[in-house]
């Protein structure tokens, strides 16, 4: 719990001075002068102006059209993507009985 201190010399460092700043110029009748405000004026955005109707220039190269695709031997594809599904599947039946193997030797090592 935090108590009130008051007007305790620790808390007068901290606090805002009441009188003029030391460094402000004094006017005629002895009041600090206002500090002078610069004069900003902004002119907004410059005006967009329309283009004229032909002010592009003349495209004279036009692109080659595309060139056909190569033919795909879709039963071929099909006959590879097989062959390519059995070896993954080969993989991961080799993996998954090499890791049953090991998790048998170790849970034996553990019993005995």
């Amino acid at each position: 719990m935090t108590t009130q201190s008051g007007n305790s010399a620790d808390d007068a460092f901290w606090r805002r001075p009441t009188g003029p700043p030391a460094d402000a110029p004094e006017s005629a009748a002895g009041s600090p002068a206002p500090p002078p405000v610069p004069e900003i004026h902004y002119p907004g955005p410059p005006p967009s102006i329309t283009p004229p109707p032909g002010w592009r220039p003349p495209l004279h190269v036009q692109p080659a059209p595309p060139r056909p695709l190569p033919g795909q031997d879709h039963a071929a594809l099909d006959a590879e993507e097989g062959s390519a599904r059995t070896l993954t599947y080969g993989v991961g039946m080799v993996g998954g009985a090499v890791v049953l193997v090991l998790m048998c030797l170790l849970c034996s090592r553990a019993l005995f």
